[in-house]
């Protein structure tokens, strides 16, 4: 048989189990040389985990994965290595990073670490993470030179895509894979990664990427649609444009008890303040870096407000002035519940009047953490630990759960239930301590139409129901509350 017919990489038939689960049961994909498909499905469909198949991470109780493009690289390479195998030639870019500290390469980076000048040299620069004195020519796309000099743990969300890219094509990949790379990217961001993709598949590399249905990049030639871990479809690009759009209707969300969540807010601490976040004239700098200019900004009891920006526009930063996480507050006109920092009041005083929504939080917790030491967590405010609740606690904390119709997974780990549950885990771990704020940092990052209608609908009914200050920070206007009614928008680190 000629090499040339060889299609570049085929499925046969393949049962793939996980832990306990069964997550494909003879299920076929070919794909031909010169071929680059887009995957595509509701959340929880299979994309990530048909992904980290190919990529040999799950175990195939039957059938078989033909990685062809290995045998022909073969044919004309030679190789010294008794460990090189087809994975050599894959590289694959998730959605969160697994970027390591310089002084210990087993610790990840902890939450507050970026804002922190000492501890934010403790992270490597984007040249010492890559690994490179120039840039080569395959890597011009990216953007890269801008960053070299750049910690790791400074970049915004586009840049860290754009730096896990970069170390992905210095493997020289055959194949690239990309699980739903547009997450977390504003529009123009999405433009260039969609222009970037373009330009790396025009340079030779097959790439294969899981994402929405609306943002398929134009040099991909094919799509795969999955459901519930099966194929429900294959198109070419120009035939998948063609499908008339399912018009999703919103799911029909159970009201929350109105009753449960009184008698939790019933016992919370009568809060008056006269202004829950005023700004005079803030200014942060990292060295010559300016992050914010001059902002001033006055949140109110019971405001509901949204703030946007471009990646990098300083949101996270502004954050992390009201979370208590960025200690250059401190040199600034800064007040939180009316009181101005640094006039006796610990981080701890402010966090326990907080409660924090961010995707990025999943990271912090351990792969054994089940859903319900996660909620409880809420309660000491520290990122990421897992004491033992008190009797009290639990029972708030899964009142909590069942109000949000999340209880059924309390002792499962929080790490392997349904994304949207994680979601709304999160969601029960900023509520349990009737927090006066509630900070929403992307919540629906990474959610599918379906489940960032149903996260919106939830925040709007407790917006009904109980009386707390909002401030929610997305891309997608789309998914903001309806209780949102105020806006702050940044760009380059001021209010415009």
């Amino acid at each position: 048989m000629g090499t040339s017919i060889n299609p570049f990489l085929s499925l046969e038939h393949i049962t793939t189990r996980y832990l306990d689960k069964t997550l494909f049961d003879g299920l076929s994909w070919e794909i031909q040389p010169n071929e680059q498909w887009a995957i595509t499905g509701p959340s929880g469909s299979g994309k990530t985990a048909l992904l980290n198949t190919i990529l040999g991470k799950f175990n195939i109780i039957n059938g078989s994965i033909q990685y062809y493009f290995y045998e022909a690289w073969r044919q004309v390479n030679t190789v010294t290595d008794p460990y090189f195998n087809y994975r050599n030639l894959i590289a694959y870019v998730g959605h969160h990073h697994t970027f390591k500290n310089l002084s210990n390469t087993t610790t990840d980076f902890y939450y507050q670490q970026r804002f922190n000048s000492m501890d934010a040299d403790n992270s490597p620069t984007v040249q010492e993470h890559l690994g490179i004195t120039e840039i080569p020519v395959l890597l011009s796309a990216l953007k890269i030179q801008p960053l070299l000099a750049k910690r790791l743990i400074k970049l915004s969300n586009g840049e860290t895509r754009r730096v896990m890219i970069a170390a992905a094509l210095l493997k020289r990949p055959q194949l690239l894979m990309l699980d739903n790379p547009y997450i977390g990217l504003d529009v123009q961001t999405r433009k260039d990664f969609t222009s970037m993709v373009n330009e790396i598949i025009a340079s030779g590399t097959t790439v294969i990427l899981s994402t929405s249905p609306q943002e398929i990049p134009e040099h991909i030639t094919h799509v795969l649609t999955l459901e519930n871990g099966k194929i429900t479809g294959r198109y070419t690009r120009e035939a998948y444009l063609q499908l008339p759009i399912a018009q999703e209707a919103a799911p029909e969300l159970p009201q929350l008890e109105a009753g449960k969540i009184a008698a939790l807010v019933a016992n919370r601490q009568e809060f008056a303040f006269e202004d829950i976040i005023r700004m005079e004239n803030i200014n942060i700098k990292y060295g010559e870096n300016v992050i914010l200019k001059d902002i001033n900004w006055t949140v109110k009891q019971n405001e509901k407000w949204a703030l946007l920006g471009h990646n990098g526009a300083g949101k996270s930063t502004l954050l992390s002035l009201v979370n208590g996480d960025n200690p250059q507050a401190y040199a600034n006109k800064l007040w939180l519940f009316d009181r101005r920092r640094g006039s006796g009041e610990s981080i701890w005083d402010i966090k326990k009047k907080i409660g924090f929504v961010s995707p990025e939080l999943h990271q912090y917790f351990g792969a054994r953490d089940n859903s319900l030491q996660v909620v409880c967590s809420g309660f000491s405010d520290i990122i990421g630990s897992t004491k033992p609740a008190t009797e009290e606690q639990r029972n708030i904390a899964l009142t909590w759960m069942d109000i949000l119709g999340i209880n059924q997974f309390a002792h499962q780990p929080f790490k392997q239930i349904p994304e949207s549950s994680q979601r709304l885990t999160l969601l029960a771990r900023a509520l349990v301590k009737n927090p006066p704020l509630l900070i929403f940092d992307e919540p629906c990052q990474g959610l599918d139409t379906q489940q960032k209608l149903h996260f919106k609908q939830v925040i709007e009914q407790l917006c009904e129901h109980m009386p707390v200050t909002m401030v929610y920070v997305t891309h997608y206007e789309e998914e903001l509350p309806s209780a949102v009614n105020k806006f702050i928008r940044l760009s380059k680190g001021q209010v415009i």
